[in-house]
């Protein structure tokens, strides 16, 4: 369905999935061959990000044209993009059958945008567990005007940006926030994969930074690292805000939650240009990645028309536009307590 911003709370598909569907029931619907890794289209696209990437790099390093190096950054930031999107395959191990491999190429596409895999991975698979719960899911999830209120004033400020003009700028305290920080980590396992990830930032960084600086200066840090990584960003925080909060998709209390409407009703498949959805790799179909975690990002198209051919009065479809981004970050701002949301001016 074409979201139209007039759905009415609470929505009944929401009862009636619960009542009659459950996850294994939507998995039995997508066909087995779309579980399956594809070696060769996984390296595909790894080849092509590269390739994408160091066409980005050498053009911001050879372009004589000023002008023209807003579109080289939008061009490299979003490639960067793609290698993020390669990494979310590796963490949920869809890229490669080797945990190795995995995790290998998922250290080194992530160290241009200073990501350490595992602590991402780690609170990345928490965001699946429990998407849009408004107790654990730690991906945009909104406060409560109670909550809102009673925040320290740093914090609301930084909530307020990133839920308006702002959320461009979001996923870059979700990156300091949640994945430097080893208190957040449960001892034993995932904290040494944290610490080990962050390590090989640290250590990148204290090589990567200097010798930039040494090639061009100033320039050079904010022409190479920091231009493409607020595109990055931008895309990220763009991709998140849109995939599980627009106004006809609801955020539950604990006790209201389950997994099928978690994954299937309350995921958004949006539209994007199709540049942006080549080298993103398909990110933006995003519903097959909530009901399973094991498609390859190469088959999220085919089975999204699986699911349709079934499913389709339960999920939602848009198309990326400012109207768009323009009502989410106008409206979408507090939880009403009823899985509906209020702007900032009702508080």
């Amino acid at each position: 369905m074409v979201f139209a911003f007039d759905v009415a709370r609470p929505d009944p598909r929401v009862e009636e999935l619960q009542r009659t569907a459950t996850l294994q029931d939507i998995l039995r619907t997508i066909p087995k061959q779309y579980f399956q890794k594809n070696p060769r289209k996984a390296m595909f696209s790894l080849v092509t990000n590269i390739f994408l990437v160091a066409v980005g790099y050498a053009s911001l390093v050879l372009n004589p044209w000023g002008w023209l190096f807003p579109v080289l950054w939008l061009f490299t930031g979003t490639a960067l993009t793609g290698f993020f999107v390669i990494a979310h395959d590796c963490a949920h191990r869809s890229f490669a059958d080797s945990r190795r491999v995995n995790d290998f190429i998922g250290h080194l596409v992530l160290l241009p945008i200073l990501y350490p895999f595992h602590s991402w991975r780690i609170k990345h698979d928490q965001h699946h567990r429990y998407t849009n719960n408004l107790a654990w899911d730690n991906a945009w999830t909104p406060l409560s005007v109670e909550e809102f209120q009673q925040a320290p004033r740093w914090y609301q400020i930084f909530y307020r940006t990133a839920r308006t003009w702002g959320w461009w700028t979001a996923s870059i305290g979700h990156w300091i926030a949640l994945h430097f920080s080893p208190g957040l980590y449960k001892e034993g396992r995932d904290r040494q994969d944290m610490q080990f990830s962050v390590g090989v930032v640290v250590a990148f960084a204290m090589v990567f930074f200097p010798l930039l600086w040494w090639f061009g200066g100033a320039w050079a840090v904010l022409n190479l690292w920091l231009m493409p990584f607020l595109v990055y960003h931008f895309w990220m925080s763009t991709f998140t805000l849109v995939h599980h909060t627009v106004e006809p998709i609801p955020f539950y209390q604990e006790e209201q939650w389950n997994p099928v409407v978690g994954q299937l009703f309350s995921t958004v498949h949006c539209r994007y240009p199709a540049w942006v959805e080549f080298m993103c790799h398909d990110i933006n179909v995003h519903i097959p990645h909530h009901i399973s975690t094991g498609i390859p990002h190469y088959n999220l198209r085919p089975v999204h028309h699986a699911l349709k051919e079934h499913w389709a009065s339960y999920m939602h479809e848009t198309e990326f536009s400012w109207p768009l981004m323009q009502h989410i970050i106008t409206r979408c701002h507090l939880h009403d307590g009823q899985g509906g949301y209020l702007p900032f001016k009702d508080e």
